[in-house]
């Protein structure tokens, strides 16, 4: 059975604030942070040791979440930065671990 609806994000992590920035998209964000936070998110979130999430959207549909993730990767940076600090001023991590 096909579902009719599923969650998808667009986030942004970085290593501190005002780090270096990456952007993602996924369909299972706890599972994604999993990842990353275990350096098996990919080489370049690894490489900089980017497992802070400090931003995160949802969407519903995964073609509005893809077109989201490449708007806000062709952004300048400081626009991602405002972007984040808007929603999260003091660049706390977002992301709780579901079994701490």
């Amino acid at each position: 059975m096909k579902r009719a609806y599923h969650n998808y994000w667009v986030y942004i992590l970085t290593n501190k604030p005002h780090g270096t920035l990456y952007i993602g998209v996924t369909g299972g964000l706890d599972n994604r942070m999993e990842q990353h936070v275990s350096g098996k998110g990919s080489t370049f979130t690894t490489k900089y040791n980017l497992k802070q999430l400090v931003y995160y959207e949802e969407f519903k549909y995964i073609q509005e979440a893809i077109k989201r993730e490449k708007q806000l990767k062709n952004w300048h940076r400081q626009w991602k930065i405002d972007l984040i600090e808007q929603e999260n001023p003091n660049w706390n991590n977002l992301w709780k671990p579901l079994d701490p």
